[in-house]
């Protein structure tokens, strides 16, 4: 069958504007107008009156190829969502990261994924796989399990039914034992893995949780070798996680 003919009837300005972003998508480089034509599944002439409205108002920026990238505003405009999260929890991530000495780092759950929203390392520590707005399988790290065993089992299902990606050859993809690690984090309320994002590093997480809701999850990542740290780390998470529940409630920092 050919490429699917484009769409335009029935839609609104907004919808087709929500499309050309749409299309950068699962996109690490630039695209051409009749490749965001393409994917958005708009003709070329609405492509092009809607980019020039776009790039006017900041969402996209042309480059000297000529090709389009999304723009600095979407950016700024994206740094503004869960901000409140991060603002709260952001001074007890550093008293953690001054407790424990190890790296830290603070995500939530955006599809199928962990976006990561706050982080916090030293210059001696592991060696860094994310950063702020960085995003990683929800299977493959501590932060990621605590938020996928936080969801429904239909979701649960609908992501083991997936091609599942292998950051290490240790990395867990096998449906069966990832539904058993899901129960088991749901029974624990928390998450150790060990060299599935690095073979040489370990991380535990606990889940932040407000109005019922598990809302972020706060990790730490050691080197592998060092798993038996696990018992001197899960206090000072919990007790970190507690005191940003706390505040997002309103109430006292400070609860020891």
């Amino acid at each position: 069958m050919g490429e699917a003919e484009p769409r335009e009837s029935g839609q609104s300005v907004t919808s087709r504007a929500l499309s050309i972003l749409a299309a950068f998508e699962n996109t690490t480089g630039s695209l051409s107008v009749s490749r965001i034509a393409q994917r958005a599944q708009l003709p070329l002439s609405t492509t092009y009156r809607l980019i020039a409205e776009l790039e006017e108002w900041g969402g996209l920026r042309r480059g000297s190829d000529g090709k389009y990238q999304i723009g600095f505003r979407i950016w700024e405009l994206g740094q503004m969502a869960g901000r409140r999260l991060r603002d709260r929890a952001h001074p007890f991530l550093q008293d953690l990261f001054d407790l424990a000495h190890e790296n830290v780092h603070m995500a939530i759950r955006e599809g199928v994924q962990s976006l990561y929203v706050d982080k916090i390392y030293g210059t001696k520590h592991m060696p860094k796989v994310t950063r702020v707005g960085s995003r990683l399988p929800l299977h493959a790290t501590a932060v990621g399990r605590v938020l996928f065993a936080a969801q429904p089992d239909w979701f649960v299902d609908a992501y083991l039914e997936r091609e599942l990606e292998a950051p290490t050859p240790k990395t867990v993809t096998d449906p069966v034992e990832l539904r058993a690690i899901v129960e088991e984090v749901r029974a624990q309320n928390y998450s150790i893995t060990y060299e599935q994002m690095r073979l040489d590093a370990m991380s535990v997480a606990v889940p932040v949780v407000f109005n019922n809701q598990v809302v972020a999850a706060v990790g730490l990542v050691v080197e592998s070798a060092r798993g038996r740290d696990t018992s001197r780390l899960l206090p000072m998470l919990r007790g970190t996680v507690e005191r940003i529940e706390n505040s997002m409630r309103g109430g006292p920092a400070n609860l020891h």
